[in-house]
C-alpha cells in the first residue's frame, strides 16, 4: 500500500491531479511532495470529548471533499441562503484540486495537560513515544511557534488551495479549537518519490538526496510506519507515523559571505550537482574514509557525515520540508529558512539521537537557529465511513 497514493493519483486528459483522502495511510506522507504548504497547529478549547469527536468527524468530511476539488461544506460558497454565512469561504472557486493532501496529527497535550491531567479520557492510550521533544542545544524556541494539541498539514501545487484548506478547517473548528501557530512554505526541500528531482534549500544546495522514497516499501515499514507491536497501549497508531516539525531559521546573510569551498565542506556535497565530496554523482554513496589534504575529504563535522545512516545506527527518516521567507527581521535580515517536517516510526530512535548529534557536531549549526518545535502522532488513514483517529476514541 506504500505506493497507493502515487498509483491512485491521476492526471488524465481534462482531469486535475487528485490524491484520495481515505486509505490505509493518510495522504501527504509518501505522496509525491507538492510545491506548497500551509501547516497549522491548534489548541483544543473545549473540555467536551463529544465536541472533539464531532470536530474530527466534520474535519474528515471537509478534507475528503476538498481533496476531490469540492467545497469544504455540502452547500458551497455561493449556493446557500443570502442571510447565512457560506459553508465554504470561496477563494478556491475555479481552482483545480492541485494535488491537495490534508494530513492530521495529535500532540502530547491532547492526552494530558501541562499538569498531567487527563483531558478527554485518552491518557491511558497515549503512545510512550509521544512526549514533548527535549530542548536541544542550539534551540531558541518561540513557545507560540511550538507544540499544539492538533495539527493539520495541507500540501498542494497551488498556494491558494493549501491556504483555503487550512482556513476552512479553522472556520469549521471555531468554538472547539483555536489556531496556535501556522506556517506557509514554498519550494519543497525534499523528494518523496523516485519520479521527482532533488530540490534545493535556501543555502543553494540540493536537499533530501538520501530521503526515504515512496517506492522503498521495506524501508517505509522499517523506518516510517508504526507497527501494531510497537506499543501495546497504542495499537490505534498501527499504520500511522510520528511527525516532527521544526522551524529552522537560516542566517542567510552570514552564509552568503562564506567561500564556496567552505560551504561545500560544511555540507559535504558539491553545490553544483549535489555529489558527495568523495566523488561520483548525486546518488553516489559517500566514502567517509577517503583521505583529503587535512583529514577525510568529507569532513567529519559536515552535515552529510553527521546525519548519514552509517553514523546513526542505520536510521532513516522521510522528510517533507519546505522553504519559508516570512519578511525581514528588525535588523533588515531575511526571516527565512527551512520548515523541517519528518515522518518516522519512533522519535526516540529515529530523531532525538540524530538531532543531538547535529547539535554537538554539525558544522551547519553555526548558520541555523531553531525557533519552533513540535511532535505529533499521525494516526493511520480513515476508511470509508470512518473519521481520522476513530480507533483512538473507540
Amino acid at each position: 500500500m506504500a505506493g497507493r497514493e502515487s498509483e491512485s493519483a491521476h492526471a488524465a486528459s481534462g482531469e486535475a491531479l487528485t490524491y484520495p483522502f481515505r486509505g490505509e495511510h493518510q495522504a501527504g506522507i509518501v505522496t509525491p511532495a507538492q510545491d506548497r504548504l500551509h501547516f497549522a497547529a491548534f489548541d483544543v478549547t473545549t473540555r467536551s470529548r463529544a465536541q472533539l469527536i464531532a470536530l474530527l468527524k466534520a474535519w474528515t468530511e471537509a478534507a475528503d471533499r476538498m481533496t476531490r476539488g469540492r467545497p469544504a461544506g455540502e452547500i458551497g460558497p455561493v449556493e446557500g441562503a443570502a442571510n447565512l454565512p457560506p459553508d465554504d469561504t470561496g477563494e478556491a472557486i475555479g481552482l483545480s484540486p492541485s494535488g491537495l493532501t490534508i494530513t492530521f496529527g495529535f500532540g502530547p497535550t491532547l492526552f494530558r495537560d501541562a499538569g498531567g491531567k487527563d483531558r478527554f479520557g485518552l491518557a491511558d492510550r497515549q503512545p510512550a513515544a509521544l512526549e514533548p521533544l527535549p530542548h536541544f542545544p542550539g534551540d531558541n524556541l518561540d513557545e507560540m511557534r511550538s507544540h499544539g494539541d492538533l495539527c493539520v498539514q495541507a500540501c498542494a501545487n497551488d498556494p491558494q488551495v493549501a491556504v483555503h484548506a487550512i482556513r476552512n478547517l479553522a472556520r469549521i473548528g471555531f468554538g472547539t479549537v483555536a489556531v496556535r501557530w501556522s506556517q506557509l512554505g514554498f519550494g519543497r526541500t525534499s523528494t518523496t518519490s523516485t519520479s521527482q528531482s532533488t530540490p534545493r534549500n535556501l543555502f543553494g544546495f540540493k536537499d533530501g538526496t538520501a530521503n526515504v522514497k515512496a517506492e522503498e516499501t521495506d524501508e517505509l515499514a522499517e523506518h516510517v510506519w508504526v507497527a501494531s507491536s510497537d506499543d501495546a497501549r497504542a495499537g490505534w497508531m498501527a499504520g500511522g507515523s510520528y511527525l516532527v516539525a521544526r522551524r529552522v531559521n537560516m542566517t542567510i546573510e552570514v552564509w552568503d559571505r562564506q567561500p564556496l569551498g567552505d560551504q561545500e565542506s560544511f555540507v559535504g556535497r558539491t553545490k553544483d550537482t549535489g555529489a558527495p565530496l568523495s566523488g561520483g554523482g548525486e546518488l553516489s554513496e559517500p566514502d567517509f574514509s577517503m583521505p583529503g589534504h587535512d583529514g577525510p575529504v568529507i569532513p567529519k563535522d559536515s552535515h552529510v557525515s553527521v546525519v548519514h545512516p552509517d553514523h546513526n545506527d542505520g536510521v532513516r527518516i522521510l522528510r517533507r520540508g519546505y522553504n519559508f521567507v516570512d519578511g525581514t527581521d528588525q535588523l533588515g535580515g531575511l526571516n527565512a529558512g527551512l520548515f523541517f517536517l519528518a515522518y518516522l516510526r519512533d522519535p526516540r530512535t529515529h530523531f532525538i539521537p540524530m538531532q543531538l548529534r547535529m547539535a554537538k557536531m554539525d558544522a551547519l549549526m553555526e548558520y541555523l537557529k531553531f525557533t519552533g518545535s513540535a511532535l505529533f502522532a499521525v494516526p493511520p488513514g480513515a476508511g470509508d465511513g470512518e473519521y481520522v483517529g476513530q480507533a483512538l476514541f473507540a
